[in-house]
């Protein structure tokens, strides 16, 4: 195994920032010292001047292997991801086929361990039929259950509310919804589509997809997770009234956690104009006031986490009218450098940045030794650049779909190197791919009140499930 040591920089972990050397032996963080480090290391970095976070761990992606490998696939989406600062993601189950038995999960998993730059783990499908399989989940095998309570790409929308109740009462392990109401959602494009035909302009999707369809279906999330004391986490929360479903206590004494997304960070509806249906993602990118409301839960803790979901089609599809054109966008390569920027506009400290993509993501799903920078930790980091611009163009891209939504801005920070499990694999542009990713483990220790992963039927477990 390789060692490795970084020089005189500025390590930003557990709300503070401070001058170190960082060194790296066996995948792991072997010192942490504000004095040189000494001994004979393979590689050493200079870090004066720059930055290092532990890496970002996006609990949100969508690479689109099995089936859909015209848009992404495992390798090409997690060498972007590496190359902005990703570490570890936490896949989605919408591909072709649908990840809704254990041998099409199994498949997945095999694919990443031959292809995935980054580390890895992959979310198990829940439909209106598949309960009996989502049982068999090994809970120590995934990142947690994803139900779309709301129709997206794809064809996975559980719609039965007594199959909901069912899953919210049985199943042992996280999940994660996409939340936004159905029947509004088709009520709202039946009025559209009399009125426009099918030539509506972009700018009413959220219209169509507002507000009320997005808190109607987070709260019923909340009552059913209330009721049954099942571990919730409601993905990409999209607007203001929904912050206030969730408490601002500590992560550790919660149960049901929420996420945002960079999209609902940094674009707002003014921009449609502008950019199309390249900002058309599922919930919909709305007001000023829901981009400023959730920024500001993020600073007060109603959300727990900041992810991506990077979910990428081609340029010919996004190209298509309103209605034929898919939602979603490219987003892992540029997430981090979007996030340093909005702490150079004063939404954000850097301190708060890692915690809401590095901490509170490792904390949220138990895993085991990351998310921190600390000794016997895996060494998942990130070195960043906060005075070095970087100019988004079409040949910088890596997404296999060579489009982003961020084409032609300029950002004020740049990723430099990226070290996974102790080695450097990215490094100004290079790229080193010599070692695979990891499946993420899981943490083991006793079932705790709070954030633990078992309802209170399986307390009686020798461990809580986890990542």
């Amino acid at each position: 195994m390789s060692t490795l040591v970084i020089r005189d920089v500025s390590v930003v972990n557990e709300g503070k920032i401070y001058k170190a050397d960082v060194s790296v032996e066996n995948e792991k963080i072997s010192n942490i010292s504000k004095s040189k480090i000494q001994g004979h290391f393979d590689q050493e970095i200079n870090g004066s001047g720059l930055h290092l976070l532990p890496g970002m761990i996006d609990d949100q992606v969508h690479f689109r292997e099995p089936g859909l490998t015209h848009k992404a696939n495992i390798y090409t989406e997690s060498r972007a991801a590496v190359a902005g600062g990703i570490t570890s993601f936490m896949e989605m189950p919408n591909t072709i086929p649908n990840t809704v038995t254990q041998e099409l999960l199994e498949n997945k998993y095999q694919i990443a361990k031959k292809n995935s730059l980054a580390n890895y783990s992959f979310f198990m499908g829940a439909t209106n039929d598949n309960l009996k399989e989502v049982l068999k989940t090994d809970p120590m095998n995934v990142c947690g259950i994803k139900i779309f309570m709301g129709s997206s790409t794809g064809n996975m929308l559980v719609d039965n509310k007594n199959t909901l109740d069912q899953i919210f009462k049985e199943c042992p392990m996280l999940i994660a919804t996409h939340c936004e109401d159905e029947a509004t959602i088709q009520k709202n494009t039946e009025i559209y589509r009399s009125k426009y035909g099918e030539s509506l302009p972009i700018h009413h999707h959220p219209s169509i997809r507002n507000e009320e369809a997005c808190y109607r279906s987070s709260s019923t999330a909340v009552e059913l997770a209330s009721k049954h004391n099942t571990r919730l986490h409601i993905l990409h929360i999209s607007t203001g009234k929904e912050v206030g479903l969730f408490k601002t206590s500590p992560l550790n004494k919660k149960r049901i956690t929420a996420e945002a997304c960079i999209h609902h960070l940094w674009f707002n509806e003014n921009d449609y104009h502008k950019k199309g249906t390249f900002i058309k993602w599922n919930p919909a990118v709305k007001t000023e006031n829901d981009r400023l409301t959730i920024i500001e839960g993020i600073n007060n803790n109603n959300i727990d986490v900041i992810a991506t979901d990077h979910a990428p089609h081609t340029l010919e599809e996004k190209n298509k009218s309103y209605f034929n054109a898919p939602s979603g966008g490219p987003l892992v390569q540029h997430a981090l450098p979007a996030l340093l920027d909005l702490v150079d506009q004063g939404y954000f400290t850097l301190e708060k940045i890692v915690e809401k993509t590095s901490h509170a993501v490792a904390d949220c799903f138990q895993i085991s030794n990351r998310g921190y920078i600390k000794q016997g930790y895996y060494a998942d980091l990130v070195l960043v650049d906060l005075n070095a611009e970087e100019n988004i163009n079409k040949d910088q891209l890596l997404y296999k779909c060579k489009w982003s939504p961020f084409e032609g801005y300029t950002f004020k920070s740049k990723i430099r190197h990226t070290i996974i499990n102790g080695e450097l694999v990215y490094s100004n542009g290079v790229f080193n791919e010599n070692k695979k990713g990891m499946m993420e483990t899981a943490k083991m220790q006793p079932p705790r009140t709070g954030i633990r992963l078992c309802p209170p039927t399986l307390l009686a477990q020798q461990f809580i499930i986890f990542l």
